[in-house]
């Protein structure tokens, strides 16, 4: 985990006490910002322009509509796949459409047959290395940025720092990364137009390159960025959560040990 250094302020963890930390980092982040999420992906795949202009548009904006999923699907439409997202599922974007996990899983696997849980890996896979590499490089360097312009108060604004600064990686590896994230989401559906109609129009793609060219041509270039709002949101606080809740149980730890020593 970029951020944890087993020397720094005299802190030692063991290896066990590591990954405990990012588990737990992991699950209370994710938890945090499944809402942002839901709504990043009903923005992606919307094909109507995100505006209050577009008489077909069902969404245009972060609170309207988080208020409309909240009325038509109650509180809970927030949390839909948070399951499978704490897995890892690569399915999650089509699973927000069905009521449960085993509906989606059993849906998907009749209508397409195993390799529908693979849909979206080539997007995923490109963006997998470049997106690791800038949230961490940026990460380490904004922590220099910070420790440089606020010295003085490094002892006492740790837990700040760690904040702040896996925040604006966060912001600014999503950002340089973010039209693979869409492409992916939006092969990710494909099948399941049906389901769908209900949220705007549907199309079909045969693949990344497809599914760039008709949202280019379609949408325009804006296109490859629906939804970069609320994934900006889930970014910074996602990233900065992840390093905030990781160093306090890494810190935690430490005390523990200083107690008992």
């Amino acid at each position: 985990m970029v951020g944890y250094d087993p020397k720094e302020d005299g802190r030692i963890n063991s290896k066990f006490e590591v990954a405990v930390a990012g588990s737990v980092s992991g699950l209370i982040t994710r938890t945090l910002i499944s809402p942002l999420d839901v709504i990043k992906i009903r923005f992606q795949l919307q094909v109507e322009r995100l505006s209050r202009s577009d008489p077909n548009a069902k969404y245009h904006g972060i609170l309207q509509a988080g208020r409309q999923i909240l009325q038509e699907e109650g509180p809970t439409a927030f949390w839909k796949g948070h399951i499978p997202a704490q897995l890892l599922s690569i399915g999650y974007g089509t699973v927000q459409v069905y009521k449960t996990l085993q509906d989606a899983v059993v849906t998907m696997y009749r209508t397409e047959g195993p390799l529908v849980f693979y849909k979206g890996l080539t997007p995923t896979l490109i963006a997998i290395f470049p997106y690791a590499g800038l949230q961490f490089s940026c990460y380490n360097s904004l922590k220099h940025v910070y420790e440089w312009v606020m010295p003085a108060d490094r002892k006492h604004s740790e837990n700040l720092k760690n904040l702040l600064c896996g925040c604006g990686a966060g912001v600014i590896s999503k950002t340089l990364t973010y039209p693979l994230d869409l492409f992916k989401k939006r092969l990710q559906v494909g099948g399941f137009e049906q389901a769908r109609a209900a949220f705007g129009q549907v199309r079909r793609y045969r693949g990344l390159l497809d599914c760039t060219k008709q949202v280019l041509q379609e949408e325009g270039a804006q296109g490859f960025f629906k939804g970069l709002s609320p994934s900006l949101l889930k970014a910074a606080f996602s990233t900065g959560f992840v390093f905030f809740w990781y160093e306090l149980v890494c810190n935690f730890f430490h005390c523990l040990k200083r107690t008992d020593s």
